[in-house]
């Protein structure tokens, strides 16, 4: 779940203190993938330290590490105040630097200095590292390590990978050899197991970096600065956009909104794909464990659709309340292009549909939010299509190693591209043989490239870890989807255009709805004080009861529970007295006289009730105004989860930010959940 970032400037003269900061707002753009400790990695200067040189393995200047506990915010603090203390020239100027950074989602050991990155060889830091991800093999090579030598100090997964690079530069100039950068990265990999994104640094190959990955997300960003990167030929060969020599920029990050304010040239790394800058080139090579020498390979940059306004928070106080308030834009620009003279157009299906109508049955897998949306489109897909839809949160698919067939199509469901157990989900069903379909916000993440098909949200760049606009977008999609599956069937035409009509008006809807804040806002004033919530919801909506609870729970840090309402009279309604609040979702559907009798039940026991019912029928769900009422406006049923849900994240919002929590981190939260 961590955050990695690395910049080097090449014969473009840069200042220590422009290099610290292009650092750590590298990291503050990351900070939502952890924010429990974080550290970076710069030069010291070479005059500072000729006095050791005797005693120094290498003749550049030594690294300087800084590490902190807590958010970003304090690593800037002890940052300044140890240059300030060391002395450090921070307007010295370099043209060619390389730095590296991290923010901390902590796996192995607690957040502390010692276990934040970058971490290290050693004395005189000869390697050291940033990671993403888990090495699952750690303890045996840590061992092994131990037993030639070696003393550990951090609690981390990762300290094993440096201390594994100077091993191996160590043993080949015992051996009297010389080894490049990448060949030392090369050997460490074939010495990994697990998932990770890795960024080496070495004072033995002053300002070159190494760039690696296996299953977490890696970007590398290119910025030229000349005219060449004006001239519209953006889709230029790596290795030949930068060997001409010109001055340049280059990013790693594990996320693209951490460069977007630098470049919107960029390239996604590969699994396996060692990215190697020296001297203002960058090598792309190839690892495979069966060849001793990696093949080069040759990739073209992407142009970034993404503005810097998006990952701003403009006049909100925070991203979640932001891009709860973008939902009619969001929904807009999911389904622009795709809706066309009462048909819905999928690009990315096109190919495969033929295919996905003749599935033996179409398998849903997410996790989360993710899984949440998946579960309120399925009805609608099971209308239109007639092929039977299943459910399986990605964990527990694999766990059970559930059966996947060859006539399946799976759908993966992610806002990242990057959650680790759909990805491994993921690798499942292409075993078995399975159509899969990816449903991400990501462009090129790793969802994305490893399906056989799919289609991109659209969404925009989503910072707040608890998801809002994504999860509205990704059940428009899958409506589309099943628009689009069900085309061929006369029998549905009708409901089809209704579908369709909805959809067009739906951002009008989603507005109507956002003027509820205020009444969000008083609600929550009057549960701040209490310590459990409970949500009912059936049919189209027990998807939403599970993403509101959800919500206020990952949040608000308040216990939450959504329930299935035709559940309530086996074990829930114990719980029921005149103290616990209960949402009641009952919008006009085909479930909506069963509500009626639910709601009825509820009162019966003196049950706090708040109802969330369609415009109009207050006196119906609620005779007498005994209970706390939130009207929405009345859409096609399979729109109404998309509707109901935002009452639900407004209320979440403002619990949390009057209960005095971080609405943007929650606690022991990140957003892209990169392990298992």
């Amino acid at each position: 779940m961590c955050g990695i970032f690395a910049y080097l400037n090449y014969n473009v003269e840069r200042e220590r203190r422009y290099i610290l900061e292009v650092l750590l707002n590298g990291l503050r753009r990351l900070e939502y993938r952890g924010y429990d400790s974080s550290g970076i990695a710069i030069d010291s200067d070479l005059d500072a330290v000729e006095v050791s040189l005797n005693e120094s393995p290498y003749e550049s200047a030594f690294p300087l590490v800084f590490r902190q506990e807590g958010k970003i915010e304090s690593l800037v603090g002890s940052v300044y105040a140890e240059v300030d203390a060391m002395d450090l020239n921070l307007e010295k100027p370099f043209s060619v630097h390389a730095g590296i950074a991290h923010t901390r989602w902590a796996t192995h050991g607690v957040p502390s200095p010692r276990n934040s990155h970058p971490q290290s060889s050693g004395a005189w830091n000869e390697f050291i590292v940033v990671h993403n991800g888990i090495i699952t093999n750690y303890e045996v090579l840590k061992e092994t390590l131990i037993r030639n030598g070696f003393n550990f100090e951090s609690e981390t997964d990762t300290e094993v990978i440096p201390k594994l690079a100077k091993f191996v530069f160590d043993k080949a100039h015992e051996a009297g050899q010389t080894v490049t950068f990448s060949q030392v990265v090369f050997e460490v990999m074939r010495q990994l197991e697990g998932a990770y994104a890795l960024i080496f640094k070495s004072p033995h190959y002053p300002n070159e970096l190494i760039a690696c990955k296996r299953g977490s997300t890696l970007i590398l960003g290119v910025k030229e600065l000349t005219d060449i990167s004006n001239s519209g030929a953006l889709f230029h060969d790596v290795k030949a956009l930068t060997t001409n020599g010109q001055p340049k920029e280059l990013f790693f990050s594990s996320d693209l909104c951490a460069i977007v304010e630098h470049t919107k040239n960029y390239l996604a790394i590969e699994d396996s794909e060692v990215v190697h800058i020296k001297d203002g080139c960058v090598s792309v090579l190839k690892f495979d464990y069966d060849k001793e020498k990696p093949a080069s390979v040759q990739r073209a940059l992407s142009v970034l659709e993404m503005e810097v306004e998006q990952i701003k928070k403009g006049n909100y106080d925070h991203f979640m309340q932001k891009e709860i308030h973008e939902q009619p834009h969001s929904l807009t620009t999911t389904m622009r292009g795709r809706l066309k003279h009462n048909s819905v157009l999928l690009g990315g299906l096109k190919e495969h549909m033929k295919t996905i109508r003749h599935s033996r049955r179409i398998v849903f897998i997410g996790c989360g939010t993710s899984y949440n949306a998946a579960l309120a489109a399925r009805p609608i897909l099971e209308e239109l299509s007639s092929i039977p839809v299943t459910m399986e949160i990605a964990s527990d698919l694999l766990d059970r190693q559930g059966p996947i067939y060859r006539e399946d199509t799976a759908v993966f469901v992610s806002q990242s591209g990057e959650t680790a157990d759909t990805l491994l989900a993921l690798e499942y069903a292409l075993e078995n043989g399975a159509l899969c379909v990816g449903i991400t916000n990501t462009v090129g993440s790793t969802l994305a490239r490893k399906t056989h098909c799919g289609i991109h949200i659209n969404a925009g760049c989503e910072i707040g870890v608890a998801s809002t606009k994504a999860y509205t977008s990704q059940i428009v999609v899958m409506v589309m989807m099943a628009l689009a599956i069900g085309a061929d069937r006369i029998s549905t035409q009708a409901r089809r255009e209704d579908i369709i009509n909805g959809l067009s008006d739906l951002p009008n809807q989603v507005s109507e709805v956002l003027k509820l804040d205020r009444e969000m806002k008083d609600l929550a004033e009057s549960l701040i004080t209490l310590e459990s919530l409970l949500v009912f919801g059936r049919g189209y909506n027990y998807a939403t009861a599970l993403e509101g609870a959800l919500k206020v729970k990952e949040v608000a840090l308040m216990h939450s529970e959504g329930m299935l309402a035709g559940e309530m009279k086996h074990g829930p309604l114990a719980l029921v007295d005149e103290t616990l609040p209960i949402i009641v979702i009952a919008t006009r559907d085909s479930c909506f006289s069963k509500q009626q009798s639910v709601i009825q039940q509820l009162h019966a026991r003196k049950g706090r009730l708040i109802v969330l019912c369609s415009k109009g029928d207050a006196q119906s769900v609620c005779p007498g105004r005994s209970c706390r009422i939130i009207e929405v406006p009345q859409v096609a049923d399979c729109l109404q989860p998309v509707v109901n849900i935002i009452p639900l994240q407004l209320l979440a919002y403002h619990l949390t930010v009057l209960r005095g929590y971080n609405v943007d981190q929650p606690r022991n939260l990140a957003k892209s959940v990169t392990t298992q």
